[in-house]
C-alpha cells in the first residue's frame, strides 16, 4: 500500500499542532507502509518527501489561491498512490482534486474547522470565504473524515451536517513517550531568563484568538507574587493579536516580577526542560480540537490547567492529570466567553487552588504522564488509522 500524505507543515517547517501529528504519524506509519510526504515550503533532503512552492505567477496572491497553486502540483504527482490523506485545508484542496483526478479515495483529518475560526477573515480577508469552501467540498466528498477528538466529531457534524457519520472516526493525537519526558535541565532554564526555585505557569501554544492567552494575561495579574508566567509565544496571526498581546505582557511586566516571554520556536529539548520545572501548564484556548501541547505537558510530568471545551475534557482529568475551567461560549463560531470577566476569574482562582498544593500539582502530573501512556501513544494511533486505509481499499 502507497499512502500519499498531504500536509502544509512538515520537519523542519513546523509552526503547530497540526505540523506535530504529521511528523510523528508518518514515522509510525512507515514501519510498515509506504509513506510519500507532500508538503508545502523549502526542499526536504528526508526520503519519500516532496516539498512544493508557491507558482511565481501567485507570489503575490491571496494567501488562498496561493495555496491552490500549490495544490494544484500536489494533485498531480500523486498518480500511483493508493490512498491519499490530507490534513487542514491548505491540503484539503490537494487531496480533494487528487482523488478526482486519479480515481483514489481521500482520507481528511481535522484539525480544526474552517466555520469555528471566523476571526480568520482578519488574517485572510476574502480568501477566508475561499478557505471555508475548500474545507467544505473536500470533507463533503471524503471517503473518511478523522476527528481528533470527539469533541471535534461533534463540532464536524455539526458544521457539515450532509456529511454521512458512519464516515467520520476518532483517532486521537499522539505524543512520543521517548522524546517527550521528565527532562531537568537548569541551564537550559535559567538561560531562558526562568528562576527553577520560583512557582511557575507555563504556557505554549501560537498567538491566535484560539488560545485565549489575552484572558490569561488577565488571569495572572491575579496570581501570587512568587509565582512566574512563562509565556512560549509566537507566530501571531495578525498584527492586531500581536498588538494586544504585545501590550498585554508589558502591562503586566510593569506590574509584577518573573513574566518571561520566549516569542521562537524552542528546540525540543528546550522546551521540555521549560516544562518539566514549570509547577502547572495552563491551556486557556476559547477553540481547541484537542491540544497537542496538553500531551506534551502531561508526558513532562506537568499537570494541565485547561478550558473545558473542544477535546481538552478528553485528555485532562479533571481533578486527576490537572483542572477543567469552566466556560459558556457564544454559539456564533467564535467560542468568546459569553461572560469574560467570570472566565477570567474561575481561570485565575484554578490556577491558584493548583499552585497551593504543590504536593498535589506532582501528583497530578505524574498521573497525567500516566495517562499520555495509556492513551496517547503513536502506535496505537497507527493502527487505528491503518485500519481506516485499510477499510477503503
Amino acid at each position: 500500500m502507497r499512502v500519499d500524505l498531504l500536509t502544509k507543515e512538515y520537519p523542519p517547517e513546523i509552526y503547530g499542532g497540526a505540523g506535530v501529528h504529521v511528523a510523528e504519524l508518518v514515522r509510525a506509519l512507515r514501519t510498515d507502509i509506504d509513506v510519500v510526504v507532500r508538503c508545502f515550503g523549502a526542499a526536504r533532503d528526508a526520503p519519500d518527501t516532496f516539498a512544493y512552492d508557491v507558482p511565481t505567477e501567485l507570489a503575490d496572491a491571496n494567501a488562498t489561491l496561493a495555496t491552490l497553486g500549490v495544490d494544484l502540483q500536489m494533485a498531480q504527482d500523486v498518480q500511483g498512490a493508493d490512498i491519499v490523506h490530507s490534513h487542514t485545508w491548505y491540503a484539503n484542496g490537494a487531496g480533494h482534486l487528487a482523488k478526482l483526478l486519479h480515481g483514489v479515495p481521500h482520507v481528511v483529518t481535522a484539525h480544526s474547522l474552517e466555520p469555528l475560526r471566523p476571526w480568520k477573515a482578519e488574517q485572510l480577508g476574502g480568501g477566508y470565504r475561499v478557505s471555508s469552501w475548500i474545507e467544505r467540498t473536500a470533507f463533503e466528498a471524503a471517503d473518511a473524515v478523522i476527528a481528533v477528538s470527539g469533541g471535534m466529531r461533534r463540532d464536524i457534524l455539526r458544521s457539515y451536517p450532509a456529511l454521512d457519520e458512519s464516515r467520520v472516526q476518532v483517532v486521537y493525537n499522539g505524543i512520543d513517550l521517548e522524546r517527550w519526558k521528565p527532562t531537568e535541565d537548569e541551564d537550559v532554564v535559567r538561560g531562558l531568563g526562568i528562576d527553577p526555585d520560583r512557582p511557575a505557569v507555563v504556557f505554549v501554544g501560537r498567538i491566535t484568538r484560539q488560545k485565549g492567552l489575552p484572558y490569561l494575561l488577565r488571569a495572572a495579574a491575579t496570581l501570587p507574587p512568587d509565582v512566574q508566567l512563562v509565556l512560549c509565544a509566537g507566530a501571531p496571526d495578525t498584527p492586531g493579536i500581536m498588538a494586544e498581546v504585545t501590550a498585554g505582557v508589558e502591562a503586566l511586566q510593569r506590574e509584577r516580577s518573573g513574566v518571561v516571554w520566549i516569542d521562537r520556536l524552542l528546540p525540543q529539548h528546550e522546551l521540555a526542560a521549560v516544562l518539566t520545572a514549570g509547577t502547572v501548564f495552563v491551556c486557556p484556548s476559547v477553540y481547541e480540537p484537542l491540544g497537542i501541547v496538553n500531551l506534551e505537558a502531561m508526558a513532562c510530568g506537568l499537570p494541565v490547567v485547561g478550558t473545558a471545551t473542544g477535546g481538552i475534557p478528553e485528555v485532562v482529568a479533571d481533578g486527576v492529570t490537572g483542572r477543567l475551567v469552566p466556560i459558556d461560549q457564544a454559539t456564533d463560531g467564535t467560542g468568546t466567553p459569553i461572560d469574560p470577566d467570570l472566565f477570567v476569574a474561575d481561570l485565575s482562582r484554578t490556577l491558584i487552588e493548583v499552585l497551593s498544593d504543590p504536593a498535589l500539582a506532582a501528583e497530578m502530573g505524574r498521573a497525567g504522564r500516566v495517562r499520555a501512556e495509556q492513551k496517547f501513544s503513536w502506535s496505537q494511533i497507527a493502527t487505528r488509522t491503518r485500519e481506516i486505509y485499510a477499510s477503503l481499499l
